[in-house]
């Protein structure tokens, strides 16, 4: 029914077409805003990206400085990753992966970002550096004890209160290797002037710990300061690991530019080999984008205003769209619903007034109506039916125990024989509403075995060879080949005796009634076939419906209690079978069962 509605009313293409109209609306703002913010965005994400990359190279290159290895940086380059929204990898110069803030599998970038080498960096500088090239933080054998620390702290906060007390203000600081020092509160480096009074020089006086490194540091360079053409005495004035001394020759003047030119390298090499055993092996960084990048700029308030302006109206539009659409759709739903609202013996039904789904609904609802309304028809003259069909041997059973017990009839067996027919039809008409009722509440219980159908075929025969002789019609079996059924005998025994039971009383005298049985393919195919009086067309439909009777009046005049056929039905189907009933007036009929077969043994 849906595939006659015509396309442009069709309820699903109404809502594309609404929903394309709002989707070109948002991407057309979203152009104009991507157009008109897009130049700034991208330069103030540049700038702010290129930070955040030499703040990842600096944090690593410190943690590089300050441990032998990198077992431990997987958490850093897992906090990094998470602050600036950037994905953060470092490999070995092989490739091989030491951290990655992605999933394992992803694929790195096409080139490294960086070198990571705490002792050749020269993207990163921090004041009190005294080595071109060495990241302060790495100290290595230059790192103060915990005693030592205390011990310069205090000297340290000593000359500070010097300081003071001729009107200077100082801070203090500690370096990398734990050294307190004084810096200036501008400038932050070394104070320009040390008042006399306060130059006791035990400050600057190195602990055991830095004469110790420095002496390791005077053995390094010595031989890289002869191959320069130095005397290796200036080896000695090559000290002062992080916090440096100045270089003058043996003789006690400072060395000439030459050959502080020429020394600065051994120092260098020498200091570099000096800690190369505390800092961790050369990385390769890969910086790419995370999964959840981080927020790189913020809007201009003009900006912000054109988003929150647009955004506005697209939002009005789509409230509007879609309320216009919401207005007609819940329409007709309201009509349906205050329609469901009545009492239901009214039967109200509901116009229909377009040709779309709501109006198909409309009209699926009319019919569900009219059916409700027919089965409520049919359920009062089913009651009245009952009632008609139990009424009849009661009150027979009644009237002829009334007049036995007034003396008016003198109980003999023929007057029990009529009132024990009577109660045996009483009890077939409960016996076949409880059938009914049990099919209809599915607790109808069947006890499946093999049933061979001749021996069926006969045993019905046999059940009804008298009453078939009373009506003087013959009654003949056909079993064509051996067939077999998976079934309830019982219940089938009931099935194939109330079809016959059924063509008895519709078959003339002379006439025939036959029970056959064949094999067809999976299936077997049961047939009773009368040439009696037949059934018209127009009631040929209604036959399985429960107390119908081709005869309209209740004379029951060929008897039965209108539930034969209904009850023939279920047991069909509850053996997962169809029963179907064809006929000619006049003529006879035949009604076909056709069952799943069962095993041939």
């Amino acid at each position: 029914m849906s595939a006659r509605i015509p396309l442009h009313k069709r309820l699903l293409v109404r809502l594309l077409i609404t929903s394309g109209l709002i989707a070109v609306c948002s991407v057309a703002a979203t152009a104009w805003l991507a157009v008109a913010t897009t130049t700034q965005a991208l330069r103030e994400e540049q700038g702010q990206a290129l930070a955040d990359d030499m703040e990842v190279l600096a944090e690593l290159s410190g943690y590089a400085a300050t441990h032998p290895d990198w077992s431990q940086v997987a958490e850093t380059v897992r906090k990094l990753s998470a602050r600036t929204g950037r994905r953060i990898a470092l490999t070995t110069s092989t490739r091989r992966i030491i951290a990655d803030s992605a999933r394992a599998g992803t694929s790195l970038p096409p080139s490294a970002a960086a070198a990571v080498d705490p002792l050749h960096t020269d993207t990163y500088s921090e004041r009190g550096a005294q080595i071109p090239g060495i990241d302060p933080r790495a100290v290595g054998p230059y790192r103060l004890t915990e005693a030592e620390r205390v011990k310069v702290d205090a000297l340290a906060r000593k000359r500070q209160l010097c300081f003071s007390q001729v009107g200077l203000e100082t801070d203090l600081s500690r370096t990398p290797s734990g050294r307190t020092v004084l810096t200036d509160p501008d400038s932050g480096s070394a104070p320009d002037y040390v008042p006399d009074a306060c130059a006791d020089g035990r400050l600057n006086t190195p602990t055991p710990t830095e004469e110790k490194a420095t002496k390791a540091l005077m053995e390094l360079a010595r031989g890289c300061l002869t191959k320069a053409g130095l005397n290796p005495g200036y080896a000695a004035l090559l000290g002062g690991g992080p916090v440096g001394l100045d270089v003058r020759d043996p003789l006690g003047g400072k060395l000439g530019d030459k050959e502080a030119r020429l020394a600065q390298p051994c120092r260098d090499e020498a200091r570099r080999t000096q800690l190369d055993p505390y800092v961790a092996p050369v990385a390769e960084l890969f910086l790419g984008t995370g999964d959840t990048p981080a927020v790189l700029f913020d809007m201009s308030p003009a900006n912000k205003a054109k988003v929150v302006g647009t955004a506005g109206l697209v939002l009005a539009v789509t409230v509007a769209a879609t309320a216009l659409v919401a207005t007609r759709l819940v329409r007709p739903l309201r009509a349906l619903t205050a329609a469901a609202q009545q009492p239901p013996e009214l039967h109200v039904r509901v116009p229909v007034t377009t040709r779309d789904e709501t109006g198909i609904l409309a009209a699926a609802f009319n019919d569900l109506t009219e059916r409700r309304e027919r089965i409520e028809a049919q359920r009062k003259e089913m009651v009245s039916d009952i009632a008609h069909e139990l009424r009849s041997p009661l009150t027979n059973i009644r009237g002829w125990l009334e007049v036995t017990r007034d003396g008016v009839v003198d109980p003999d067996p023929a007057l029990l024989g009529s009132l024990h027919e009577e109660a045996l039809v009483l009890q077939r008409v409960i016996d076949d509403l409880q059938d009914l009722a049990d099919a209809d509440a599915g607790t109808l219980r069947l006890h499946r075995e093999p049933v061979r159908c001749d021996e069926l075929l006969q045993q019905v025969a046999a059940a009804h060879r008298v009453a078939a002789g009373a009506a003087r019609v013959e009654l003949r079996t056909d079993v064509g080949g051996e067939a077999w059924l998976d079934a309830d005998p019982v219940r089938m025994r009931q099935v194939l005796g109330n079809l016959v039971s059924n063509a008895l009383r519709h078959t003339p005298p002379g006439g025939s009634v036959t029970v056959s049985a064949r094999r067809d393919g999976d299936d077997v195919v049961l047939e009773v076939a009368d040439t009696g009086t037949g059934i018209a067309p127009d009631d040929l439909p209604h036959v399985f419906d429960r107390f119908w009777r081709a005869e309209k009046s209740r004379s029951r005049r060929t008897g039965g209690s209108g539930l034969g056929l209904p009850i023939v039905r279920h047991l069909v189907a509850a053996h997962g079978g169809t029963v179907e009933a064809t006929s000619e007036p006049g003529t006879g009929s035949v009604f076909t069962l056709r069952l799943p077969g069962g095993p041939t043994s």
